[in-house]
């Protein structure tokens, strides 16, 4: 069963700054855009950011404070996610899938709590 594993949340205060790991197996995602997700409570989960092997996009509410970076070079591949800059509404379980989510794929993700 493939799985994606999730990393690297924690409580910071506003302003401070985190990085998320995700590992995906390699055969299947070297080649996949990925993106990662977050889930505020009461919220329906979003797209935060997505990579290809090419390109970054990101939520306009995150924008210039996230970045989405990707180590294609191992297995697992690494996606990244370097939060800066952080405010109390960043406050969700952040998870990783593919840029199209896949539903079988959604892991137990990270929590991210903000502190104001």
């Amino acid at each position: 069963q493939v799985q994606l594993v999730e990393s690297g949340g924690d409580l910071v205060q506003a302003g401070g700054s985190l990085r998320l790991s995700c590992a995906a197996p390699a055969t299947v995602f070297r080649p996949t855009a990925m993106g990662w997700y977050r889930q505020a409570p009461e919220k329906q989960r979003e797209l935060v950011a997505f990579i290809t092997n090419m390109e970054t996009n990101y939520a306009d509410s995150v924008k210039g404070r996230f970045t989405i970076s990707r180590d294609n070079a191992g297995d697992p591949v690494m996606v990244y996610l370097q939060m800066n800059n952080l405010k109390p509404e960043d406050t969700a379980i952040y998870y990783c899938n593919t840029y199209r989510p896949i539903d079988d794929l959604w892991g137990q993700g990270t929590q991210v709590t903000v502190s104001s």
